[in-house]
């Protein structure tokens, strides 16, 4: 019913919170409990103030290049919230408030940008792929993880997210297509945050909105404000019951905004204007958020300086581990390409492990 009402081709848009926090239609609102309205909360302003703490160790020379995430969080958290424990995350390169969410350590989510591997080692009971760079590729490894998922008849739903640019490579039609065909239990989730690098969404298709790409699939589609929390979930939770019924993959677009740069290598100024950014700071969905559950009761003001004072100590105390971290062993950069080493990287290694004793002698 959900993606009927809200028809891409008609511009129907899912909108539960109104960027002052307000309830548009009584009707929609999920049934979350307070404690877990709470963490979904804690979540967002730990990824918040990780994301802003991550782009001042990158400008101070302490870490590698940062792709910013901030006013993203919405469209990251909800979904999150929505699946399962044992669903798989796959992601592109900012998703680092999903990845939070569903299990990986904030050490972890910083080595990786740290330049160190080990950031992409997590934990065995957390379903999460390693971060992709190459655009669209994780589409099809989201389609391949959630074929197997029924095949082996285990009920895990795969969600993928991709940018607005990436809608148009390649892999993001083809891995849709190959899971819509055989019913897989996939969720895509485009954040379109308007702007991929400097290129426009204008730009980047005819299409009125991309979640009317899904018709081309034979699959529902559905466009949601991606600084909703609510509606994100909402959206996501509708997906991932159809996905367990058998009914294949579901398309939402999370209609969003990048408020920093692409990257750290990146200056948005050259290509965007200020008003544009001013008026999307006001649809900002941690305030938004905020405000919400300041509203219920379910958060106090003096609780949230009580987080964001934790959270920023917090922060801190796991950069400092990872510039503590030191290097990994030489082993690891040949031994996870596949299950056991092959000859020739056992031949690699101990070929290099060799040059580097008699660099040291």
């Amino acid at each position: 019913m959900l993606f009927k009402k809200f028809d891409p081709l008609k511009n129907k848009f899912l909108q539960i919170l109104d960027k002052d926090g307000k309830i548009v239609d009584e009707s929609l609102v999920p049934n979350i409990d307070e404690e877990k309205l709470l963490h979904m909360y804690k979540v967002m302003l730990l990824g918040r103030i990780a994301d802003i703490k991550a782009v001042q160790f990158q400008r101070q020379g302490r870490m590698l290049t940062f792709a910013p995430n901030m006013g993203q969080e919405a469209a990251q958290i909800g979904p999150m919230a929505a699946i399962e424990k044992t669903d798989w995350l796959v992601t592109a390169f900012r998703e680092f408030n999903a990845m939070l969410y569903h299990g990986a350590t904030l050490e972890q989510l910083y080595l990786y940008w740290y330049g160190n591997e080990m950031g992409s080692r997590f934990n065995d009971d957390v379903r999460i792929l390693p971060i992709n760079i190459p655009i669209g590729s994780q589409i099809s490894h989201a389609a391949g993880l959630a074929y197997a998922s029924k095949i082996q008849n285990k009920g895990e739903v795969a969600v993928v997210y991709i940018g607005d640019g990436g809608t148009s490579h390649g892999e993001f039609h083809e891995g849709l297509n190959f899971g819509a065909v055989y019913d897989a239990p996939m969720i895509v989730i485009v954040q379109n945050n308007q702007w991929a690098i400097s290129t426009p969404r204008a730009s980047q298709t005819k299409a009125q909105n991309i979640a009317q790409k899904a018709i081309a699939y034979g699959i529902p589609g559905i466009q949601v404000d991606g600084n909703d929390v609510l509606a994100m979930y909402v959206a996501t939770s509708e997906a991932a019951k159809r996905a367990r019924e058998g009914k294949g993959p579901t398309l939402i677009e999370a209609v969003t905004y990048r408020m920093g740069s692409h990257t750290t290598n990146d200056n948005p100024k050259l290509y965007r204007k200020d008003d544009e950014v001013k008026e999307w700071e006001e649809k900002d969905p941690l305030l938004r958020f905020r405000k919400y559950l300041l509203d219920k009761k379910v958060l106090t003001k003096a609780q949230d300086k009580k987080f964001e004072e934790e959270f920023n100590q917090l922060v801190l105390d796991e950069f400092k581990k990872v510039e503590n971290s030191g290097l990994i062993p030489l082993e690891d950069i040949f031994k996870y390409t596949y299950a056991e080493m092959t000859p020739q990287l056992i031949e690699q290694y101990n070929e290099y492990k060799k040059y580097l004793e008699e660099e040291e002698k």
